[in-house]
Order: structure tokens, then C-alpha cells, then sequence
């Protein structure tokens, strides 16, 4: 198989290019960036240097190379990629916005700020957590060819935290809060005053609060994980690391999964707490059994970005407030992995039959 990559030389793009690197089944590389045409990849990267080689062509001729072709490219610029990819009859995933809406425009429009350019390209695009679609992504692989809409980095690790609660019916009323921090590698490539050294480090501090873009990414996979609409409330933080997001959520029982009333008063640990969450701990651990990058830690144990760094995995702890009434969660992912590249190459893996985990196997480096 031979790949392309269009937006090479951003940081998710960059960070594709190094996985399909040590790829079993691929082959070879085709590079294309818009702002680095003609330069080479090794000399931007300078990590790549004697591993990776490659001159960034224009995206056209990368489509024209490639059996398979990822676009990390700013959102609303990877449609005339992907209907060029339909007609070629080969896969486009793409990491931006523009595919994860399942064909609603007028989300997409209101957050993004863009209409869609090429509107029937949704009948091919499916929205790529495999976690949650991996069916459905088979079954649409097998018509045809596919464009993966590739997940954000911030609702790939809060779902997964969630999905377990909603669809075994622990969730109870209220909102899903989710609390959320990423590394500075989220803002991109391009230099902004938020991730100066001196602005962001030594510091952490919400951002976009109450207006963020993946809040109704988040909302509507929740609504598809649950059958029903699930009110969230989410507020992401840039936190001083390159790399990682943390989530803390927050999911009201229903009152068969609680351990205390529903007053909502603290209480010490008590047995029944400890065996209400060793419960809910197993039916998560049982939920995730037979996924490839999901760890449900011990008891006891709290998911950090530290463990999962430069990896496709997602741990998830499980705990309980003192007052026994509401879940917490917390899961840890690489935001350039499994967040964004990784997630990208496990969706090439299901969609062209390779073993899921090809590609992806590394251990996460501690430090």
C-alpha cells in the first residue's frame, strides 16, 4: 500500500507520517504541503532525518500516487481532496472537522463558520471512533470507498470514558460534565501568543469556555451513544506539556448503580461503596475487553497522560464521589495519537482489512 499524507509537515500530519513509517503494510510515502512544496520532509523535521525522506509535492499529485490518502489540513479545506479520492475510488481520512457531523450542515456551518463544498460527499463518510463505529464503517468500506471522518482529540478520550455509563444504562438525569486538559500540541503548528513558553507554562487555564467546537462533536456522539439527547457541560484547559489530555468527568447514577441516597450528602468509604464501584469498575473492564488501545486501570489506580504517551491507548479509571451518587471517570490519552494520527491509521487498518493494531503497537514512553 502506498499513502499519502496532505498537510505533512503540521503536527498531526507529521505525527501520521511517522506512524506509517514503521507501518507493516505500507509501502511507501507520498508527502504534500501546501506551504512546504518542494522542500523535503527531513529538512523541517529534522527527527526524520535518515528514517524518513521524502520531496512535499503539490495535494493533487499525492492523491494521484496514493492507494490511501490522509489530509490534516485546516477545516473546510479537504473537500475537493476527498471528492478526488471518490473518484478515484480510494480512501480519504481526514482529521479536520469536516466529515464528523454525519451530514449536518448547519452545525458544522454555525461552529465552523463554513458551508460544506461538496454536500453529497456525506452518503460516503462516516464518522471514524472505532471504539463506537467500527461496524458501520466495515459495512460502508464494503460498498465502496469510505471517508473517515477522524474524531477530535477532545471527545475521542471523553466518549470513551462515558460510552460504558450510557450504554449499559448506569447514567442516571443531569448533565455529563466533562473537565478536560490538553497539551500545547493541540493549538497546531502555526506560533500563537496562548502557547509563548512564557505564556502557557508554569500555568493551567480554561479556554473558549462555554463556546468550544468540540462541544457539539462531543454532544452529538453522546446523543448516538445513549439513544437520546445527554445534556454536557465541558470546559477544556491548555495544561504546560507538549502532549496528553486528561479528562475528568463527571456522570449522575441512576439510582440502581448508586451507593448512598440521593441527598447527595458526603459519607466515609464504607463496604458498600467499595463494592458498588468494583461493580461498575468490572462492568467497564467487561465493556472494553476485547478493544485493542482501551485499559481500564486497577482499583485504585488514576489514569495520566504520562503512561499513554506516544501511544494508541486510552486508560480509563473509575471512581466515585463521596456521596456515592455520581461516577467519575477519568481517562488519559496522547492527543496526537489516539487523538488524531493513531485514531487515523486504526481507521486505514479496519478499512483495509490489516490487523487493527499494525502500526500501533509501540509501548507508551514514560518520559
Amino acid at each position: 500500500m502506498i499513502a499519502g499524507v496532505i498537510g505533512a509537515t503540521g503536527y498531526a500530519g507529521a505525527e501520521v507520517v511517522r506512524i506509517l513509517a514503521g507501518h507493516p503494510e505500507v509501502e511507501g510515502l507520498v508527502l504534500g504541503s501546501v506551504s512546504y512544496e518542494g522542500e523535503r520532509i527531513e529538512n523541517i523535521y529534522l527527527n526524520f532525518q535518515g528514517k524518513i525522506a521524502g520531496l512535499l509535492e503539490k495535494p493533487e499529485q499525492v492523491v494521484a500516487a496514493s492507494g490511501v490518502v490522509f489530509a490534516a489540513l485546516p477545516h473546510g479545506a479537504g473537500e475537493p481532496y476527498a471528492k478526488a479520492c471518490m473518484e478515484k475510488g480510494i480512501p480519504f481520512i481526514d482529521l479536520s472537522a469536516d466529515f464528523r457531523f454525519d451530514g449536518d450542515e448547519a452545525t458544522f456551518t454555525a461552529w465552523y463558520g463554513k458551508p460544506y463544498v461538496h454536500p453529497e460527499l456525506r452518503r460516503n463518510a462516516v464518522y471514524g471512533l472505532p471504539e463506537l463505529n467500527r461496524a458501520a464503517i466495515k459495512a460502508l468500506a464494503a460498498k465502496g470507498p469510505v471517508i473517515i471522518g477522524n474524531p477530535g482529540c477532545y471527545p475521542t478520550g471523553a466518549s470513551l470514558g462515558i460510552y460504558p455509563a450510557l450504554a449499559k444504562g448506569m447514567a442516571g438525569d443531569g448533565p455529563v460534565i466533562v473537565d478536560a486538559a490538553s497539551g500545547v500540541t493541540g493549538g497546531g503548528r502555526e506560533p500563537g501568543r496562548a502557547y509563548h513558553f512564557p505564556e502557557c507554562s508554569d500555568s493551567v487555564s480554561p479556554y473558549k469556555v462555554g463556546a468550544h467546537r468540540h462541544t457539539p462533536e462531543l454532544s452529538r456522539v453522546l446523543g448516538v451513544m445513549a439513544g437520546k439527547p445527554v445534556p454536557l457541560i465541558f470546559t477544556p484547559h491548555l495544561a504546560p506539556m507538549n502532549r496528553g489530555i486528561l479528562s475528568t468527568i463527571y456522570i449522575p447514577l441512576d439510582k440502581a448503580h448508586r451507593s448512598g441516597p440521593a441527598s447527595g450528602a458526603p459519607r466515609p468509604p464504607s463496604s458498600e461503596a467499595e463494592g458498588k464501584l468494583r461493580e461498575i469498575r468490572d462492568r467497564y473492564a467487561a465493556f472494553y475487553k476485547d478493544e485493542p488501545f482501551i485499559r481500564v486501570l486497577p482499583a485504585g489506580t488514576a489514569a495520566a497522560t504520562g503512561r499513554v504517551r506516544r501511544s494508541n491507548f486510552c486508560d480509563i479509571s473509575v471512581h466515585l464521589d463521596t456521596s456515592g451518587t455520581t461516577l467519575i471517570v477519568v481517562t488519559a490519552i496522547d492527543n496526537m495519537v489516539k487523538g488524531a494520527a493513531g485514531q487515523a491509521v486504526q481507521n486505514m487498518n479496519i478499512l483495509c482489512g490489516y490487523p487493527e493494531t499494525a502500526g500501533l503497537e509501540a509501548v507508551p514512553a514514560l518520559f
